[in-house]
């Protein structure tokens, strides 16, 4: 799916990394967000990059990192020079929340992530028996990340649901910090 951009595409946007457990929805939900279609997925080797025009005055630059457990240790790599990150959750995937909330301490740990705003997305929203915001934010233990600005939010990637908005408001994070 990545799109080939110029440097000064990358450095006039803001970074944003996108990470999650694998088959949370990443690479769905960006591509709905970037071009209103449903698109087949297979799990991501590496990354996807795309900028997003949310309005006519917000971009941001995401990096769709794969989520497989091979992947993870490199999660750090992508990391330098971002400006917030977005973490993806598979609501309606309870058997797996203890390892997503595992990575996404793990990740914020790194001294890149000091103070940068965090964004989660409670995706898979319209699956049955998914978990509710408040659930997903005290599974991932939320409230603990006191230091910095973190929300949530729930979504839909393959409906689309909850998608420019959450992005819209990740361009607010990184503008207050």
């Amino acid at each position: 799916m990545g799109l080939a951009l110029s440097k000064r595409d990358i450095k006039r946007t803001p970074t944003v990394v996108l990470m999650g457990l694998d088959s949370s929805g990443k690479s769905t939900l960006l591509f709905m967000l970037q071009t209103g279609v449903v698109m087949d997925t297979s799990p991501t080797v590496g990354f996807n990059v795309a900028t997003l025009d949310l309005n006519k005055k917000t971009a941001l630059t995401v990096w769709d990192v794969g989520g497989q457990a091979k992947m993870m240790a490199n999660w750090k790599y992508y990391l330098e020079g971002c400006k917030a990150m977005v973490f993806v959750v598979d609501s309606s995937d309870r058997a797996r929340i203890g390892e997503a909330q595992k990575a996404l301490k793990k990740v914020l740990s790194d001294d890149n992530m000091k103070g940068i705003p965090l964004m989660v997305l409670a995706n898979k929203k319209d699956l049955p028996n998914s978990m509710n915001i408040r659930e997903v934010s005290n599974q991932l233990e939320l409230p603990s990340y006191k230091d910095r600005a973190w929300e949530i939010q729930a979504c839909s990637g393959l409906k689309g649901m909850g998608l420019q908005q959450a992005f819209l408001s990740v361009a607010k994070l990184i503008k207050k910090s």
